[in-house]
């Protein structure tokens, strides 16, 4: 089941909530108990981790994007030359 956030149009509380898919959206605010919820759009945030899956067990080593031990992604093969997003913002930094 997917977690959907909600605002109050009234009062500005947000929360997230774990509903079906088919689950009618939420109106009443928990917090004011006006009926001025209403969905946010974001992003789905989520990471397959473990084994089984296509990062872990189908790509090519150099290709793969696994999480390392403290919940970043790897970096990128070749990545310090200044050709990655991460690296052309550090770069940028320095000067």
């Amino acid at each position: 089941m997917p977690f959907y956030e909600y605002q109050c149009r009234e009062c500005g509380e947000q929360l997230e909530v774990l509903q079906k898919i088919d689950e009618a959206p939420l109106v009443d605010c928990p917090a004011c108990g006006r009926p001025s919820l209403h969905k946010r759009i974001s992003a789905a945030a989520f990471r397959l981790k473990g084994g089984g899956w296509y990062e872990t067990d189908f790509k090519t080593k150099n290709k793969r994007n696994l999480a390392d031990s403290d919940g970043g992604a790897a970096p990128a093969e070749g990545c310090g030359g200044g050709t990655c997003g991460a690296c052309s913002d550090s770069t940028a930094d320095a000067a």
